[in-house]
């Protein structure tokens, strides 16, 4: 009887990995797709391990504790950003106890070890986990999640450290910086932003921040830069200084992605907001001091399925043009929440539905409507800030990943946006113009095929005839270390690569190409080649008008270097 258990199990354990190896080798583009959201989301949180709460119950595998310490560092690291924290599901599938017990150890490691094509890395096979790591997964996944510590207004203000009051500031400007030329470049891996002048591309500054600064934001002003870490430290950065320097600071969480500041009339600079990954939540600070005022949960229901989710992430913020608002993305429910900072005290939320895992997005040229995606919906959500409420959701390629997105005019359907994918090599443009071109408002006019899926960004200018679309997470190499161009005036015609990572000329390393970014002028187009830790990174300058090799920037201190914000068109929304 043993020996037949043994072959049965053997013969079911066989099956299982023929049918997951059959799967993951499929291939074409959507695995291509999900290997490229799996980089992208699957990267480690910034979140403590060893802070989480946790218990080995009894209904579980066996574990030690120091298996199931390991095994939770494992989990932080590689698949936390997909599962989410608490494992309820975010983009990638729920892994709690009620839904992993019902499977067998074996079916676990098998999917563990091959993934699939659903997005799940083959953590096995790659090399990436040791077989015993794959077991040891297996039997985690099965046991209740750890729990990490709530972080509230409290915990913030034992945090927060006002450098320079506002009284001893500047009353005007100290340096001969061209400002609205200046660049603020994330220095990833270094915990830190350079600063660096458009005209002259040298350096300016060196700031520490928190731990891969995920992006810049400036103040209505132009004066005050805003940087937030993964880690949740948010800088606040006084370029009126004879020196640019941080002259407040706060951590306001575990784990964030999103910080940004009132610029309704009136009402410029006087509030930042910045919202978490962990907890679920966003606070509303002082512009100033970043003195922590309010801060609410996002916790609730979600859009399709009403239930209840306990880790819906905040995803991007922008601040409205139309209203004294904040409206803020809340990744796992998808709602979008226009937030009204007029009397703080007495808040008032409105809570517009649109559809899950809302990411990034950004305006329409007349910023008036915030286009958002909802990356693995495959939507992306129109919002109109004027009547707060929403006035489409646009099905589109698979994931799309748009950054901030790009507006231009399409020579036969006016006005459009457009966006990129992570998951496929298509370009959607969406028509923009429901008074002037009310056909074709809301509706994807065009679809653009371009080199491969794996895009993080995509970029034009007002004063430019190029589209620019990077594929930094193809997993081939000639595509994530180039980007295509698109001509606006000949948008069917095939698209132009610039070997972007051969100008940089680096040496060995993956060398990923990614964010382009203009100048205030139009005329210049900046892109980071994102080398590994240990290795040259590099910005790249093109000239918009000869797409050619204009200036390359070397620097000792450029350590992986991904996000570039230039301080005009960040502060007036051009893209």
């Amino acid at each position: 009887m043993k020996s037949r258990l043994i072959t049965a199990n053997t013969v079911m354990l066989s099956t299982l990995m023929f049918a997951a190896s059959a799967l993951y080798a499929q291939g074409g583009t959507s695995v291509k797709g999900s290997q490229a959201e799996a980089a992208y989301e699957g990267a480690p949180t910034a979140m403590d391990a060893s802070g989480t709460r946790g218990f080995i119950d009894g209904d579980g595998p066996a574990m030690t504790h120091d298996e199931f310490d390991r095994a939770k560092q494992i989990f932080f690291e590689r698949c936390a950003g997909c599962h989410g924290v608490l494992r309820k599901g975010a983009t990638g599938k729920p892994l709690t106890p009620d839904i992993t017990r019902e499977k067998s150890l074996d079916y676990l490691k098998v999917f563990i070890n091959f993934g699939s094509p659903a997005g799940m890395p083959n953590w096995g096979t790659s090399g990436e986990l040791s077989p015993e790591e794959v077991d040891l997964m297996a039997r985690y996944i099965q046991h209740e999640p750890p729990v990490p510590p709530e972080y509230g207004l409290e915990d913030m203000k034992s945090t927060w450290v006002v450098a320079i009051p506002p009284e001893k500031r500047p009353t005007k400007q100290m340096n001969n910086l061209d400002l609205e030329n200046l660049f603020s470049v994330t220095l990833r891996d270094s915990g830190q932003i350079a600063l660096i002048d458009g005209h002259s591309k040298e350096f300016v500054a060196v700031i520490d921040t928190g731990y891969a600064v995920h992006i810049s934001r400036l103040s209505a002003s132009g004066r005050y830069l805003f940087v937030i870490g993964r880690d949740a430290k948010l800088n606040l950065i006084d370029l009126w200084m004879e020196k640019p320097a941080t002259v407040a600071k706060i951590k306001v969480g575990m784990e964030a992605r999103s910080v940004e500041t009132s610029k309704y009339k009136g009402w410029e600079d006087t509030y930042a907001i910045a919202g978490t990954y962990w907890p679920p939540q966003y606070v509303i600070m002082d512009g100033d001091t970043l003195e922590p005022l309010k801060v609410v949960s996002t916790r609730g229901m979600t859009v399709d399925t009403q239930e209840f989710h306990p880790e819906p992430r905040v995803a991007a913020i922008v601040a409205s043009h139309e209203h004294p608002e904040f409206i803020v993305n809340v990744k796992e429910t998808g709602k979008v929440l226009m937030v009204n900072y007029e009397d703080i005290e007495n808040l008032k939320v409105t809570s517009i539905g649109a559809a899950r895992f809302l990411h990034d997005g950004g305006w329409d040229a007349n910023k008036r409507y915030f286009m958002t995606a909802a990356n693995k919906s495959n939507k992306i959500a129109v919002v109109d800030s004027r009547e707060d409420k929403l006035a489409a959701l646009v099905d589109v390629g698979q994931i799309p990943h748009p950054g901030r997105g790009a507006n231009f005019v399409d020579q036969e359907f006016g006005p459009v946006w457009a966006t990129s994918h992570l998951g496929d090599d298509s370009v959607s443009l969406i028509g923009t113009d429901p008074e002037g071109h009310p056909d074709q408002a809301w509706k994807v006019v065009r679809t653009l095929k371009g080199q491969g899926g794996g895009s993080l960004f995509i970029k034009t200018h007002p004063n430019s005839s190029h589209l620019y679309v990077d594929t930094a997470l193809n997993p081939d190499a000639r595509i994530s270390q180039s980007v295509a161009v698109f001509d606006l005036k000949n948008i069917n015609e095939p698209f132009k690569v610039l070997p972007i990572a051969e100008w940089a000329d680096l040496g060995e390393g993956p060398k990923r190409v990614v964010q382009p970014e203009y100048n205030k002028a139009g005329d210049e187009v900046w892109f980071s080649v994102w080398n590994g830790k240990e290795q040259k990174s590099a910005l790249v300058v093109v000239d918009d008008t000869t797409l050619e090799l204009k200036h390359v920037i070397k620097d000792d201190r450029l350590v992986t270097p991904t996000g570039k914000f230039n301080v005009y068109n960040t502060v007036h929304d051009i893209y």
